[in-house]
Formats: structure tokens, C-alpha cells, sequence
């Protein structure tokens, strides 16, 4: 990495280059049968060429200007980079069904070569209506993604063995948006704003009839509302609506690209989602800074894991609700405390005979800290992260299990300028895992498919030792 500044971040520029390159070989997750039966241990692989190369080199630029009544911001950015994905999740399901062995496997390879670019400008007014004071922005975003190809292909040790499918696809994005902050009362204040977005995408299929173009266009309001403080507590509420955007090839897709006859749906290209949010913030106690906030989330199709293409599909509307408590505590220079508890109740909002749970919906987290500093030359941390159960399939038969793991660190300053620590990572062992998903696979001992979780475990005890100096 590269980086030249002047100023700072209202009134200067900066130019940012940046160049990446890595390679690796590594465990997919696994079938829980495979280790519970003895067939690898917890940390062993059914597939040892599965990985992956990349690689990304980007140039960035940002500036921002500061006049006695406005603000400007502008940035650009220039990224190109590439991905091959190796993966192996069904091992011989597919395999086995096509030829009646397990020669080659399951393995496939997710690959791209993409190249994008993009700008953002904005410019805020501060000015007064009236006796009102009054903050009025608005700006412009663009960006172009281009990708020359991207592929999923089958595969055996890395080696290509056929196309699934190929695609030119190009993506454009512009978007116009326009903000007012307004102070009615010392202690009332509003935020209205409103954005446009329009998309484009061209697709290049090596599947004549999967080629076409689409578009589509959406306006995003949001509005909130914020009153107080009181003796150091404010109220807000948030409304909000936005959208996420469908893989580009599948909003022109017409044919099922392994056997070029069935015909499939193609998906809206952007999907909208609305949000709701009433929360307070306060300072109960000198140092302790909280927020309680209660929000909903309404979207129109989620998107779900598909295990045997690696890739994620549109699925029914859902709805979210939940609480969040944030806190951070400091009671002395020295010392801190945070904690962050999250709960949330997510169902699909169409009924069906599947059942109304959303695979991997987790409905209560934890992360928790204490963290000392300033006390001579010792410095140091413990932190704790809690993800609770949540259901692999829709009628919420199947779920994970919970899991927590606790990291530490603990360093010394040498001097002004160097610092040394060490890092703990999963400080108490715990044998929990990264991922759990519950699908069908087939083992090379294994006559017929069979549905397990499939696992990948958290990283057993690890230590890092950092050496740090600033010049």
C-alpha cells in the first residue's frame, strides 16, 4: 500500500494505490459424518486441492474542500481483480448419479476476471430558514463493474473438465441524491432525504438464449426524527427504504445452464427492502455511553446458500424485528468496558409447506469486552463473541449449535514508537464452529446421497506475536 495526503479529511486530498496477491489451500466445510465416523479428523479435508487464487490492485483518490458556509467531498477509484474459487461440497452426489462411481468428484471452480470504476461528489449547504438552521446536501454516485469472464465450471484437482456456464457481463449503476437537515428546536431536529438509483446490466452468455440485457430503476426515501437531549438522553426514530441487486445473470436467464432445456425465471433486478427503527441514546452515568434501539426490516426476496453451486438465490419476502443494546463504559482513564446484545425474530412472510423459518437467521448475538490502557507500559484486552442457535432449514427441525469464543491480548510499549503483544485466539480451545449448513452429500464410501450439517470449525488455540513501530 501506498498513500499521499495533504490537509485532511474537510479540506484536502489524498491518493491512496494498492496491490494484492494470494494464494491458498483450504478445508471447504465438511460432512459432519466424515468426522464423527473417524473417516478425517476435525481439521481434515475430503478434498485436498480445494482452495483458491486472487488477486486485486486498485488506485483510489479523495478530496474535500471547506468553505465558510459549505462542504465538498468528492472520490474516484479504479479496481481490477480476479478470483478462482476451487470448492468441493457434495463430493461424489453428482459424481456417482452421472456415471455410477466416484472418479472425479464434485469439484467445481468459481472464476472471474472483473475490472470497475466509480465516482462520488456531494455538497452540503449550511444556512438558515428563517431562524431555523438548516443543512441541505446532495450529490451523485456512479460505478461500472465489468467482467471479462466470469464462469463456474467442474473440475477435478483443479484441473477444467467442462462449462457449466460463461458470461460477459457488464453492470452500470448512477445514482442522484438529495438530504435536508433541519433544526426546529434545540431539541428537535429532522433528516429527510431521498435517492435514485438506475441500473443496467448486459449478459454475454456462452448459452445463446441466457444473453440479453435488463434494467431497472428505484427511489429510496428516508426520514428520521431526532429529540433531545435530556439531561443527556436523546430519542430518535428512522425510516428508511433501499434495496439489494440480484446476480445480473439471473436477471436474464431463460435456460438452466447444466442442461440448456429447462426453462427457469429469471429475478427482478433489484429488490426492495424497508426499514423501521425507534432507539435511545444516553449517558446515564459519567463514562457510560448507551443506546436501546428496536428496529423492523421488510424485504421482498431474501437470498439463500445453495450448497452444491456455492452461490446464494432469490427466495420468499421476510420479515425481521429485533432489539439491540449497545454500551461502552469507561470508569477510569485506564480502563473500559463494552458490550453489544443483539436478539431478532425472523420468519419468512409468505407461508409454505416448507416452513416460514430463514436458513442461518441467527436470533441472538453477544460481543463483549475489557480492554486497559494507559497503565505504564502494559496494555492489553479480553474480548468474548456469542453467536446463538439458528435454524438450517425452513421448518426449524434442524439447527445449529451456539457458540462462543473468547480472544485476548496482552502487549507492552517499548517506547513512544514500539510496541510489542501477543494475540489469543479462541484463548479457552473451544471446539465450535464457523459454519453450519444442512444439505445433502455423498461420501466416496457411500452408496446414496445422505443430509448432515456440514461444518467448518473454528480455529483451534492460536498465537500471534506483532512487533510494531511507527517512524
Amino acid at each position: 500500500m501506498l498513500s499521499y495526503s495533504q490537509g485532511n479529511r474537510n479540506d484536502g486530498f489524498a491518493v491512496t494505490a494498492m496491490a494484492y496477491r494470494g494464494q491458498w489451500t483450504s478445508t471447504d466445510q465438511v460432512a459432519e459424518r466424515a468426522i464423527d465416523s473417524g473417516l478425517i479428523d476435525r481439521f481434515g479435508t475430503l478434498d485436498r486441492t480445494t482452495g483458491g487464487e486472487t488477486h486485486r490492485y486498485s488506485l483510489s483518490g479523495e478530496w474535500a474542500a471547506r468553505g465558510q458556509d459549505s462542504q465538498s467531498k468528492a472520490n474516484a477509484w479504479w479496481v481490477k481483480s480476479g478470483l478462482d474459487l476451487w470448492s468441493n461440497f457434495q463430493y461424489c452426489l453428482n459424481d456417482f448419479a452421472n456415471s455410477g462411481t466416484c472418479d472425479t468428484g464434485d469439484q467445481f471452480k468459481q472464476s472471474e476476471r472483473r475490472q470497475n470504476a466509480g465516482f462520488a461528489a456531494s455538497h452540503s449547504l449550511f444556512a438558515t430558514w428563517g431562524s431555523l438552521p438548516v443543512e441541505n446536501s446532495f450529490g451523485v454516485y456512479g460505478r461500472i463493474d465489468r467482467l471479462r469472464p466470469v464462469g463456474l465450471y467442474t473440475t477435478q484437482a483443479r484441473n477444467t473438465l467442462s462449462t457449466v456456464r460463461e458470461d460477459d457481463v457488464t453492470q452500470k449503476n448512477l445514482a442522484l441524491w438529495a438530504q435536508n437537515e433541519t433544526r426546529w428546536k434545540p431539541w428537535l431536529r429532522s433528516i429527510v432525504g431521498l435517492r435514485g438509483d438506475t441500473y443496467r446490466f448486459d449478459v454475454d452468455s456462452s448459452l445463446a438464449a441466457n444473453s440479453g440485457k435488463a434494467s431497472d430503476q428505484m427511489l429510496s426515501p428516508k426520514f428520521s426524527l431526532i429529540l433531545g437531549p435530556w439531561r443527556r438522553t436523546e430519542l430518535y426514530l428512522n425510516y428508511g427504504q433501499g434495496f439489494h441487486s440480484n446476480d445480473a445473470r439471473g436477471t436474464t436467464i431463460k435456460l438452466d445452464p447444466v442442461d440448456g432445456v429447462t426453462p427457469v425465471d429469471s429475478v427482478n433486478p433489484l429488490v426492495r427492502t424497508t426499514g423501521y427503527e425507534i432507539g435511545l441514546r444516553s449517558e446515564p452515568l459519567k463514562g457510560w455511553q448507551t443506546t436501546l434501539a428496536l428496529w423492523q426490516l421488510n424485504m421482498d426476496s431474501e437470498l439463500l446458500f445453495v450448497g452444491d453451486a456455492g452461490t446464494t438465490e432469490p427466495s420468499r419476502p421476510s420479515r425481521r424485528y429485533g432489539v439491540e443494546w449497545t454500551n461502552f463504559y469507561v470508569p477510569v482513564d485506564w480502563l473500559a468496558f463494552d458490550a453489544d446484545l443483539a436478539w431478532s425474530h425472523a420468519r419468512f412472510s409468505e407461508n409454505s409447506v416448507d416452513g416460514n423459518y430463514i436458513p442461518g437467521a441467527v436470533m441472538a448475538t453477544a460481543n463483549l469486552g475489557v480492554t486497559i490502557d494507559n497503565l505504564g507500559p502494559w496494555f492489553g484486552s479480553i474480548r468474548l463473541r456469542y453467536f446463538g442457535s439458528r435454524p438450517l432449514i425452513e421448518d426449524n427441525s434442524v439447527r445449529s449449535s451456539s457458540s462462543s469464543l473468547t480472544n485476548m491480548r496482552l502487549g507492552y510499549k517499548l517506547d513512544k514508537q514500539t510496541r510489542v503483544w501477543v494475540d489469543v485466539y479462541n484463548l479457552f480451545d473451544r471446539e465450535v464452529n464457523d459454519i453450519e449448513y444442512w444439505y445433502d452429500s455423498q461420501l466416496p464410501n457411500e452408496i446414496a446421497p445422505v443430509f448432515d450439517r456440514h461444518i467448518h470449525p473454528s480455529e483451534p488455540r492460536t498465537f500471534r506475536l506483532t512487533l510494531s513501530h511507527r517512524f
